[in-house]
Formats: structure tokens, C-alpha cells, sequence
């Protein structure tokens, strides 16, 4: 596949399907025959909707590992989080456990629910903050050893958001369930990029995206719960299905827009013709190569990575993109002058620049973003100040 087979403007290297994903034209025409459908005859649509998502999810369940009873659609992993975190009971004084990895949305979610419950948010720090040197035992040990008997959950990353990292989501589901704490993953990045049984890894409540790497709509994500906590599973907003259960409950509100889980399984029958392993594997060889061709340009220092996934980090030079309002300025003018699309995130001491490697993406793209890149960082000077042109 070519960026010809996407819905994305081939003028522009895309280097950011990490965030955003991109719909292949096969899937995006499927999606405009139901919306089409659903307006022709609403009352139609709206009547066989039920048994038609119960089909859809358990296509993409099954692929993904899951139970599809113990599976529902919901709009991306923000909502997934904020479903889990709603359904189990705090009080003052329990802890929720959450590390320096973990994407802004996701901690927001977490920071609001304890304000709202009274509990207290942890935070930890996993070792080589400035570094990325860190192992997934280290990152499993920082976890187990911050459980406290006032401990009640742990929300963690199945790959990190801001640093394209892999943690050990079964051991610390393991480890961490043993210990009496509710676990909960935020698997993002997952459905697509990796080889996933939701099952095996054991967490209470799993969430991953699908619009990132497995080909579907913006809006389309999972959220898979053990037997032990579906029935405490209630939705954010209750409608006409509440007393269905999960996971009718989360899915069916009304006049949501719902096509977007429908196409799902067209993604996921696209990624079974192209060959999962395939996709796999020639992504992440393209992100380890993409990481080689930018840790060329003078300034930049390649993070550590897992050889599995397709995406890389690199850290900026010392001092640059440290805030947010700094690192959306940067990319910014990245694709401005080199209409290149990038992940920019803050962090201590330096920024991290993310790249992401899917089937449109080529070795010239990664090329085209290195040889811009050190006119626009000679201009950072210290603490990330900008210079003029």
C-alpha cells in the first residue's frame, strides 16, 4: 500500500500515525455507505443497530484476544479510562498509581477522579528520566514497590505515549492483581501495532484505540472488562440500554454517531489480507531506520526503543520544547517550513520527538524531516529560546 490507498494529503510527510491514524480509502468508502445508509432510513438503522454492533464487536474482539461479552465499543481510550475509573468505588484516602509516562488525558482523568473521590493520585517515576535507560523489570519493580494497603488501582500503558515505549502490562497485571490492586491499561497504541490477547494480559479493564493502527475511523476504540467487574460497570452518560448491562449500556445512546464501530472489522479484515505479521514487521524495521536517518542531524539523541514497535523517540537538544506551548510551536514550524507532521512533547531538560512508520510511509520521508531539521534548531539557543530568522 501506497499513500495513494489513504485518505491523506500526499504533499505532506505524515509521520505521526501514532496520534491520529489514517483511514485507507477501502475503509473510509464502506464508512460513507453506512452513514449514507443510516440517513436514508433512520428508524431502519437505528432498530437492527444493536444486533449489528453485537457483530462487529465480537469480530474485532476475537481478533484482538478479547471476550466479546466482556468487550464494548466506546469513542477512544479517554472514554475507556474515564468508564473505569467511574466504576470502581473510592473513598478518601486510597491510592491510585499512575507514572511519568502516562499520556496528559489519561492523568487528567485520573487527578479528576481522585478530586472527585477524595483519593490520592501517586505518582511515580520510572528511572532514566532523562534517559529513557530503563528496563521492564525496572518498570514492573517502580510499580510493586509503591503498593501500600491504602493502594486500590494502577493505571499504566501497554505502550507509553510520549516516549513509544513497551511495558510489561502481563507481569504487572500479575503482580499487581496478586497485591489486591484493580488494574487498568491504557492500551492506546496496541490494537494493530502489536500481536495482542487481551486476555493473556490479565488486566481488569483493557482500552486501546483503533483508529491508530488497525485502520478504522476516529472515534473507534474498545473497552474489554474481567468477569469479576462488568456488572459494576456503569456508563458516563445513561440511556434507554442502562439496565441491558455491559456492554450495551456504554454502546447505544441515542443518536451517537455509531458507523465508525460498524467499519471496524473492514479494518481489521484489510490488516488479515495484508498479513499482520507482515505490517508488523516491516513497520517497525521502517521506525528503526527512520530513528537511524534523524539521529544524524546535530542535537538529537535517539531514546531507547522496543525492536517490535513502529514508532521511535529522540531527544532535542537540551533545554528545547520543555513546555507545551513550546513543543506545539515547534512542531508547528516543522511543518510549516517542511510540511512534515511530527509528535513534539514536552519533557524535563529536553523535548522528545516522536515518529511514527505505517505502510504509506517511506525512507524519503524521515529524510526530508532530517534535512530541515538543524536550520530550525540552530536557531534554539539556550533554554529553548528561539532566535529570529
Amino acid at each position: 500500500m501506497d499513500i495513494e490507498d489513504f485518505c491523506l494529503d500526499p504533499s505532506i510527510a505524515h509521520l505521526n500515525n501514532g496520534s491520529f491514524g489514517a483511514v485507507p480509502l477501502r475503509v473510509r468508502e464502506r464508512h460513507d455507505e453506512l452513514r449514507r445508509e443510516a440517513e436514508r432510513d433512520p428508524d431502519q438503522f437505528f432498530a437492527t443497530l444493536p444486533d449489528r454492533l453485537t457483530k462487529a464487536r465480537t469480530e474485532v474482539a476475537e481478533f484482538l484476544g478479547a471476550d466479546p461479552d466482556g468487550t464494548a465499543f466506546v469513542a477512544n481510550v479517554t472514554e475507556g479510562i474515564a468508564v473505569a475509573l467511574h466504576s470502581i468505588p473510592l473513598t478518601p484516602g486510597d491510592q491510585i498509581l499512575l507514572c511519568d509516562h502516562a499520556y496528559g488525558a489519561v492523568e487528567i482523568a485520573v487527578r479528576h477522579t481522585a478530586s472527585r473521590t477524595g483519593a490520592e493520585v501517586v505518582a511515580l517515576t520510572l528511572p532514566g528520566r532523562t534517559t529513557g535507560d530503563w528496563t521492564a523489570d525496572d518498570a514492573a519493580r517502580t510499580f510493586l514497590d509503591a503498593v501500600t494497603p491504602r493502594t486500590k488501582v494502577a493505571v499504566f500503558d501497554h505502550i507509553t505515549s510520549p516516549t513509544a515505549r513497551l511495558l510489561p502490562v502481563q507481569r504487572m497485571c500479575r503482580d499487581l492483581s496478586a497485591a489486591g490492586v484493580t488494574t487498568i491499561v491504557d492500551g492506546a497504541h496496541a490494537p494493530g501495532m502489536l500481536d495482542l490477547d487481551i486476555t493473556e494480559v490479565g488486566a481488569d479493564f483493557y482500552t486501546g484505540n483503533l483508529h491508530k493502527w488497525l485502520f478504522a475511523p476516529h472515534s473507534a476504540a474498545i473497552l474489554s472488562v474481567t468477569p469479576a467487574w462488568r456488572d459494576r460497570v456503569t456508563p458516563l452518560i445513561p440511556s434507554h440500554y442502562l439496565h441491558d448491562g455491559f456492554p450495551r449500556s456504554l454502546e447505544i445512546q441515542g443518536t451517537r454517531d455509531h458507523t465508525p464501530w460498524l467499519v471496524t472489522p473492514h479494518g481489521v479484515r484489510l490488516l488479515t489480507d495484508l498479513g499482520p505479521a507482515h505490517v508488523r514487521t516491516r513497520n517497525a524495521h521502517l521506525a528503526a531506520r527512520a530513528q537511524q536517518i534523524l539521529a544524524d542531524v546535530p542535537g538529537l539523541t535517539p531514546w531507547p526503543a522496543d525492536p517490535e514497535l513502529s514508532m521511535r523517540t529522540l531527544r532535542l537538544p537540551e533545554g528545547v520544547a520543555t513546555t507545551y506551548e513550546s513543543a506545539v510551536t515547534l512542531a508547528t514550524e516543522i511543518y510549516d517550513r517542511l510540511h512534515c507532521r511530527t509528535a513534539i512533547r514536552p519533557w524535563p531538560g529536553a523535548g522528545l520527538l516522536r515518529v511514527s512508520a505505517q505502510l504509506y510511509n517511506r525512507e524519503k520521508d524521515y529524510e526530508r524531516l532530517a534535512a530541515g531539521l538543524p536550520a530550525i534548531l540552530s536557531r534554539y539557543g539556550g533554554a529553548g529560546r528561539i532566535a529570529a530568522w
